[in-house]
């Protein structure tokens, strides 16, 4: 016999809000949401935000540009040719620092033209970097304040949960919230794929997403 035809779960996309609204605040990010909230006055006009993936550093980023007219550039993508049109508005983010993924000669101009015009620079990272080439950039990094986002608590995570379920239009119970939570790994990560997982299987088996499901999906061996 035939195997029957494995229905496929279209990509839809989805749509994330960067909005101020729409972060949720807790105890593990309380230090860099007031941080943002507080400009322009910050003590330092650069500083670095660090954190595991997925736990809001680009949202805080995002927040932080509209607010301050702050242009965007992943660091990987700097150079020094591109260094004055990014603090063409007096403020810039730089995202994703990692020790030997961006152009080190790059960054240091950029920092040295930021301190020149006293432009603003928000930094983030996973990790603040630990090594440099050029030995005044390295200095310049370990001096800058860094204000860290830590794994969530247990009411932020389901908060997260929630909101990544309705950034996909997914209107979801407290039994399945409670369920996914206490079996996932505690960080933003492992929430974001949980819940493109759930979704994608109840589009493929065109099944409502409920905990019954999440119970055949989470279950462990």
């Amino acid at each position: 016999m035939a195997a029957t035809p494995r229905q496929l779960a279209l990509a839809l996309e989805h749509t994330e809000s960067f909005a101020r609204e729409d972060f949720l605040g807790g105890p593990s990010n309380a230090a860099a949401l007031k941080l943002i909230d507080l400009w322009p006055d910050w003590p330092h006009r650069a500083v670095m935000l660090t954190g595991p993936e997925g736990s809001g550093k680009s949202h805080l980023a995002a927040i932080w540009a509209q607010a301050a007219g702050a242009r965007l550039t992943a660091a990987r993508a700097l150079t020094e040719s591109l260094v004055p049109g990014a603090l063409a508005t007096g403020a810039v983010v730089v995202e994703d620092l990692a020790d030997g993924a961006f152009d080190e000669r790059a960054l240091f101009h950029l920092l040295n033209l930021a301190r020149e015009e006293a432009a603003f620079v928000l930094l983030t990272a996973r990790t603040a970097p630990t090594r440099s080439a050029i030995r005044d950039l390295g200095s310049r990094l370990k001096a800058l304040p860094v204000v860290a986002l830590a794994p969530p608590d247990d009411a932020l995570l389901r908060a997260v949960l929630v909101k990544l379920f309705a950034d996909r239009q997914l209107a979801v119970d407290e039994s399945l919230i409670g369920y996914v939570a206490m079996r996932i790994e505690r960080s933003f990560a492992a929430v974001r794929a949980v819940v493109a997982r759930l979704d994608g299987e109840a589009m493929r088996q065109k099944r409502p997403l409920t905990r019954a499901l999440a119970a055949e999906l989470l279950r462990t061996p």
